[in-house]
């Protein structure tokens, strides 16, 4: 069942799932939301950065007093200075916090399910054994797509080494947090890319030409003109992604595109957050502000998309 869910997390990677094609690889840090930012087709990516990821589908199961209760206690909170206000340096703040929750809570989840000797550590063989063991005496024969299980163990090894930057074979709670989010770290950063570009580069020349990086968003049906946002991406490679113009992107040119370490979404988050629901434009929002575009706030990343709950000992 691990093997299985593995395999469906890979694929699941592939897709995507609510966000545009276009957009796909590239690592927002941390993940503010697995939707697209714009609000012309709905909030949700708000919705998530506000209230955090993991809790989401509860919210919408409230009454609007229950909605209203719990957003009042999300508001004091955020408000850390107590002055009545949230201010940007406050939102932005929370909207960390809450990612850096989702990954503390993702480790947790998993950890549990490798940790087989309860030395609060995970070995190699722990992880390969658990993931991989009952079809690796089988060389994985018994399995249909056995070159694409062969390759995601040899991918799992290579990334369990690099987060192991003790060599000892071991990893640590904060190595096996680089293991499964290896965007996070930059001693990781090259894996990233390395993945990325296997998963892109179909004729296993080490780099992506443009017929790869297209295929990898769109796959035209038959009869069917390109969209403008395609055209547009073919441009995009030609023209920025392409920096040395030879026709390719090499490990520089996708990690400059796929991690944009520089960009804080937190800070854009908090910034847009406030601009559309700041009222009377003063910078800051109100409980009642707040309260006013419940609709728009309780579906952003500040709740959880409306599923997180106000823990007491959730310590900011």
């Amino acid at each position: 069942m691990l093997l299985k869910s593995l395999a469906s997390l890979y694929v699941l990677a592939a897709v995507a799932f609510a966000v545009p094609a276009q957009e796909k690889r590239i690592h927002h840090n941390p993940d503010l939301s697995d939707h697209a930012h714009n609000d012309g087709q709905g909030y949700k990516y708000d919705h998530e950065a506000f209230l955090g990821k993991e809790e989401a589908k509860t919210f919408d199961q409230l009454t609007p007093e229950e909605s209203k209760d719990r957003l009042a206690k999300i508001v004091d909170r955020i408000d850390t200075d107590k002055d009545g206000y949230i201010n940007h340096a406050e939102l932005h703040y929370w909207i960390k916090h809450r990612q850096r929750r989702y990954i503390e809570e993702n480790v947790n989840k998993h950890w549990k399910d490798y940790d087989k000797n309860n030395d609060n550590k995970i070995a190699w063989e722990e992880y390969k054994n658990t993931t991989y063991g009952f079809y690796l005496a089988e060389d994985f024969d018994d399995i249909e797509d056995k070159a694409t299980y062969k390759s995601m163990l040899t991918r799992d090894e290579r990334r369990f080494k690099s987060a192991d930057r003790d060599r000892d074979g071991v990893a640590t709670r904060e190595e096996f947090t680089a293991f499964l989010h290896p965007e996070e770290y930059d001693h990781m950063k090259d894996v990233v890319v390395q993945e990325t570009i296997e998963d892109i580069d179909k004729n296993g020349d080490g780099k992506i030409n443009l017929d790869e990086y297209i295929g990898d968003m769109y796959t035209p049906e038959s009869g069917e003109s390109e969209p403008e946002w395609v055209l547009t991406e073919r441009k995009h490679f030609s023209e920025i992604r392409d920096s040395n113009k030879d026709g390719y992107l090499d490990a520089g040119e996708v990690a400059h595109w796929i991690l944009p370490g520089e960009v804080d979404h937190a800070d854009n988050e908090a910034k847009h957050l406030i601009h559309e629901t700041d009222t009377n434009k003063d910078g800051r929002l109100t409980l009642s502000e707040v309260l006013d575009n419940m609709d728009y706030i309780k579906i952003s990343t500040i709740t959880d998309y409306g599923g997180m709950t106000v823990d007491e000992h959730d310590e900011l």
